[in-house]
């Protein structure tokens, strides 16, 4: 973890003070494993002769202790970030969680993320569209549920003409629209700029706005087409 992770929110001295309390019960673990009361002699790891066979004996016991709780937290990490993975986070936001970059958050919890999976369908015939966005754990069930909108919603009054499916990194992992010379729903691959899809506010809207304008013009080319 860097420094600035200390630094970032203002909060030092509650920093400071967590790991001091971290660090006095490490050392209260350690001693109890030698026996030795909880108030009892050393009270901390400067009390001892650096060179008496006890201190020895008591700081490798501590190490002990400190290696354990680092097979701990990263148990504890592994929970964390699964969880977060469910919650819809994904690894830049992982990374800067845990002070490290996107990649090692990736190479470090690889089943993470990829346990949300987000459908945004297009609604109604005529232009302005409408939208809608439906939450899953499974990429196949947000791939088919999509798939469907799109096959079976273009012959309802208003319909589905089109489902982007997007990862927990936001991304574009399958889409498909309404086909008028197959009369079925076709996968299509989305132009660059509608790849990345931003979560919410006015950002989402142009995402939205731009894939509207990118359906519309597709399935009047397959309509000359047909």
């Amino acid at each position: 973890m860097s420094d600035d992770m200390w630094l970032s929110d203002g909060g030092e001295e509650a920093r400071a003070g967590f790991a001091t309390a971290l660090q006095d019960l490490l050392w209260v673990e350690a001693k109890r494993r030698e026996g030795i009361p909880a108030d009892g002699h050393p009270h901390s790891v400067n009390a001892l002769r650096p060179d008496s066979p006890a201190a020895r004996r008591l700081h490798l016991r501590h190490l002990e202790v400190a290696a354990e709780c680092g097979e701990i937290a990263e148990r504890v990490m592994k929970e964390a970030a699964a969880r977060s993975g469910r919650a819809g986070a994904s690894y830049p936001e992982m990374g800067t969680a845990a002070g490290v970059t996107r990649q090692a958050a990736r190479k470090r919890w690889p089943q993470a993320v990829g346990t949300r999976w987000t459908l945004h369908t297009l609604t109604g015939r005529q232009p302005p569209h409408g939208t809608d966005t439906v939450m899953t754990r499974s990429r196949e069930k947000a791939v088919i549920t999509g798939w469907d909108a799109v096959r079976k919603g273009d012959a309802a009054t208003g319909g589905v003409l089109a489902a982007v499916v997007s990862d927990s990194e936001h991304r574009v992992v399958w889409a498909s629209l309404f086909d008028p010379a197959e009369y079925d729903a076709v996968v299509v691959e989305v132009p660059d700029d509608l790849v990345d899809i931003p979560a919410d506010g006015e950002a989402h809207q142009a995402w939205a706005d731009r894939w509207a304008a990118f359906v519309d013009a597709e399935i009047e080319r397959r309509t000359v087409r047909a």
